[in-house]
């Protein structure tokens, strides 16, 4: 009897977006906790220019070392992509282009744009390849905290106040736009509005303070020319996991994860993120009825946006008993130590087998078409 084929899947890391190299670190721990008995690994690195290459299964070259960051690096065999349907391939190993072989399913670890924002999952789609995650819409629709808020408003999620700040509006009526930011009042957030990761964020510690918001403003526009500004919500951070339901009934919701930032910083930004002691309670250690509004919040908020396989609810517990979504990440931080896996552990659903679940769903769903 002929050995059945090992099921061949892509692994699309690093891209354009400011969150490159925290998108290598999760693909080295993803490609570290796949079953390599039922898995092809085919990795594909996306450089900071664009460029497509095919890069190295070992996950210590994704790992962080001595504080230092990982990308990748631009001179591996170029990978290229054809439209013709056939689930395929292109690499160039220097003696023109030859088919790479089919692949049965991707796996995006993008985060951001370029890559969260539903562009490469358009492509999958052209390409008919199932992916893992969001679709295209769900994908653009939670990358753009406007778009977020309004969906969220739409379907009667709780959330904070916030004032969106496009490009034009800042350009040309700059004092209609301070004048509104100045009316949330208090402290408040200033964001790429399609950012991630805390890239770009500033905390100012009044509203109307025309000067310090311009200067938060000009800082996030070095990542995204449209903003959001969000009133501070005095409380406790709290995080949720959700994942598809593998039998198409309503998705699972893990217990909730509260942030304790680390000493020395302002708020939870790429730093206290990713290169600092700042941890996680899991379960969060909240009211029991707390718990299950913040859970029903979590998949109703996954169900307004139309997402599939995997996504984290990011919450606020305000101090006056009140619970609030801030966003919704489709793609979040995937690496062994990121709150998404922690979480998903805690509930019995180990790394390796969170991974495995993951890829499943995607195969079983086939390509999302929207």
């Amino acid at each position: 009897m002929a050995e059945q084929r090992k099921i061949r899947v892509a692994v699309i890391f690093g891209g354009r977006s400011p969150e490159h190299e925290i998108s290598c670190v999760t693909a080295g721990g993803v490609i570290s906790a796949i079953d390599t008995d039922r898995y092809e690994i085919v990795p594909v690195g996306i450089a900071r220019d664009g460029s497509w290459v095919l890069y190295s299964a070992d996950p210590a070259q994704l790992a962080i070392v001595d504080g230092r960051l990982p990308e990748v690096d631009a001179s591996g065999s170029e990978v290229s992509v054809p439209f013709d349907g056939g689930g395929d391939l292109l690499v160039d190993d220097g003696d023109g282009p030859r088919r790479l072989g089919g692949i049965d399913v991707a796996l995006p670890l993008l985060h951001g744009p370029l890559g969260e924002d539903g562009t490469v999952q358009g492509l999958f789609e052209m390409m008919g390849i199932p992916y893992v995650g969001a679709g295209v819409f769900a994908s653009a629709a939670s990358m753009d905290k406007v778009f977020t808020k309004t969906l969220f408003t739409g379907h009667g999620i709780p959330t904070g106040s916030y004032v969106a700040v496009p490009d034009r509006a800042w350009r040309t009526e700059r004092k209609r736009v301070l004048d509104d930011i100045a009316e949330l009042d208090g402290t408040v957030f200033v964001k790429p509005a399609r950012g991630g990761s805390s890239v770009g964020i500033s905390k100012v510690g009044e509203a109307a303070d025309p000067e310090a918001v311009t200067a938060a403003v000009e800082e996030a526009r070095r990542h995204d020319t449209k903003v959001i500004v969000e009133a501070a919500v005095s409380g406790r951070e709290v995080e949720c996991g959700v994942l598809e339901s593998p039998d198409g009934g309503a998705p699972d919701v893990s217990q909730p994860a509260e942030i304790h930032v680390a000493d020395g910083y302002d708020f939870y930004d790429f730093e206290a993120k990713y290169l600092s002691s700042s941890s996680l309670t899991i379960p969060a250690a909240l009211p029991a009825e707390v718990v299950a509004e913040i859970r029903r919040e979590a998949a109703r908020t996954f169900e307004a946006l139309g997402c599939a396989g995997l996504a984290r609810v990011d919450f606020f517990y305000a101090d006056d008993g009140r619970v609030y979504v801030n966003e919704i990440n489709t793609m979040p931080g995937f690496t062994p130590s990121s709150a998404f896996p922690q979480m998903w552990a805690e509930a019995g659903l180990d790394y390796p087998s969170l991974v495995d679940r993951m890829i499943r769903a995607a195969l079983d769903r086939g390509p999302q078409a929207g």
